[in-house]
């Protein structure tokens, strides 16, 4: 059996592999016992199983059902990127491109995520589930690039490649949707951890059956191709990312990185989508704020913090920056991660003044054109993302006045940004004012009923108030939306037992508790 190694686990900027080292081999132990649990059908009870195998496809709920299963164990991961800015970026840069698309059905859902993992790979989960390791957003140098590998990953959804291949396995072999998750997560997110370990004859033919076809490949990039122009990127980010990986390829040690062994990409495949977009009009695409702050805070988090402070002052020292807020950004976010907090905050006096100077820049461009802008107070130039962080560097300097000031004006300009709401609630939290962190919560929860976080922060709120029905029933709703209807019934019930014996509120429980049982006891029939 090939043995994993430290120097086998791809890396990006000289990152230490040990982390994904050790991640790799509790993945390995899991999938090593594949072809063992899949003979002794051990997994089937209790599970969905797979239809008939003259299905085209599985439906639509085992395939949601198998994506969630696989997200459970990828959320339980060390490597699961649990920031909503992050996560919110990807949403909407995959909303852009699925708004442009005619092949999204209606009733689809897609939910993006990023995983901490140096490795250049991206991948595509039943159900609509897209991962994008960190390595690869840094390995994108545009964001028509990074657009580019997310239609072609939204592609394979929208064709069903995946749903298509498991249906189209053989009973005897595929006993649970449980079995087929272990293997698709190790196909999709982890071939080196995969190949390592997929030894037994059922599970190497699980992950050859489970690998893309040249056809599906040609699919997704020609669908892939069409949604990215038709949401306005550069339709060259697609073929520009894909050459560029292959080249790397012949200089790594390693071998291809792992978006090559998942995603096979040939010179054929390349020319064909050169060949697509010949005669097409140049179209320079400028890349979001939002893409380039997300890189840089990928940045300062993927290196020990003090490495990463001195990669950010060595940038913007030699002024090797084509924006010097994004770098100071990146070191802002560093300074915090090395708890140096007095130089954080002077950072932000640093940032916000560069943002100043981008600002006269852009007024006497557009002067010098005849044009006009419109500028909202001191908002104008400001973003979502570095108002959040402010809000952050304040708290942690002990500047409490000015973080809730920054708060309070920036839920107004930006009041969808998640990561505000959710920090602005903690902040409440941390300091003792729970009346107004639990209605500023109810209050977003009337907006987005399914916001698993915010019912998280529910549940403390509830707890500090000393309100135990009410935290119990706030994470019967966090498991309810992550699928685990069993945890859910155990937590209304716990909520039931404490009631305060108001007969509405407990009316509305039990009510929700019959609801809850009928959706777990579905699941186990499963």
């Amino acid at each position: 059996m090939p043995i994993l190694t430290q120097q086998s686990v791809e890396r990006v900027d000289g990152t230490s592999a040990t982390k994904r080292y050790l991640i790799d081999m509790k993945l390995s132990h899991l999938i090593a016992s594949l072809p063992m649990l899949i003979a002794a059908n051990v997994l089937a009870d209790g599970l969905p199983e797979l239809g008939d195998v003259s299905q085209t496809t599985i439906s639509p709920r085992q395939e949601r059902e198998l994506g969630l299963k696989i997200m459970s164990e990828i959320r339980a991961d060390r490597s699961y990127l649990d920031d909503a800015e992050i996560a919110g970026y990807l949403t909407n840069l995959g909303n852009r491109l699925i708004l442009s698309s005619n092949e999204a059905h209606p009733d689809q859902e897609f939910e993006f995520f990023a995983l901490q993992d140096p490795a250049v790979n991206a991948f595509a989960l039943p159900g609509g589930f897209m991962g994008f390791n960190s390595g690869l957003i840094l390995a994108a140098q545009t964001e028509s690039e990074l657009a580019g590998v997310m239609a072609h990953e939204i592609a394979h959804v929208t064709q069903k490649h995946l749903a298509r291949m498991i249906a189209g396995q053989k009973y005897s072999m595929m006993t649970s949707l449980a079995a087929v998750a272990l293997a698709v997560l190790a196909a999709r997110s982890n071939p080196q951890a995969a190949q390592a370990v997929l030894v037994g004859s059922q599970a190497a033919q699980i992950q050859k059956q489970l690998d893309f076809t040249r056809d599906h490949e040609k699919e997704a990039d020609r669908i892939g191709l069409n949604i990215l122009i038709g949401a306005g990127l550069d339709p060259n980010g697609m073929s520009d990312f894909f050459e560029r990986l292959q080249k790397a390829s012949r200089f790594q040690e390693s071998g291809a990185p792992s978006y090559l062994r998942t995603h096979p990409i040939t010179y054929e495949r390349i020319a064909d989508i050169d060949n697509r977009t010949q005669g097409m009009p140049y179209r320079q695409v400028a890349d979001s704020m939002d893409f380039q702050l997300v890189r840089a805070k990928l940045r300062a988090s993927m290196e020990k913090p003090a490495d990463a402070v001195r990669y950010f002052d060595l940038l913007l020292q030699e002024k090797r920056y084509s924006n010097e807020t994004v770098e100071r950004y990146g070191l802002i976010h560093a300074l915090l991660r090395s708890r140096n907090f007095t130089r954080a905050d002077k950072e932000l006096a640093r940032l916000y003044a560069s943002l100043l100077d981008d600002e006269a820049d852009e007024t006497l461009e557009n002067h010098r054109l005849g044009k006009s802008i419109q500028v909202k107070g001191n908002m104008s130039q400001y973003n979502a993302m570095i108002e959040t962080l402010a809000a952050r560097v304040k708290l942690a300097a002990g500047h409490k006045t000015e973080a809730f000031d920054i708060y309070t004006e920036a839920l107004q300009t930006f009041p969808q940004h998640r990561a505000l709401i959710y920090d602005y609630a903690d902040a409440l939290l941390r300091n003792g004012d729970t009346d107004a962190a639990l209605k500023f919560v109810s209050q977003q929860l009337q907006f987005t009923p399914n916001d698993v976080r915010l019912y998280k922060l529910q549940a403390q709120a509830h707890e500090a108030a000393g309100n135990i029905a009410a935290q119990h029933r706030a994470l019967a709703e966090v498991y309810s939306r992550l699928g685990n209807f069993a945890a859910a019934v155990e937590q209304l019930q716990i909520a039931l037992k404490n009631s305060d014996g108001d007969f509405y509120r407990a009316s509305s429980m039990e009510a929700r508790l019959k609801e809850l049982r009928e959706l777990a006891a579905d699941q186990e029939k499963k």
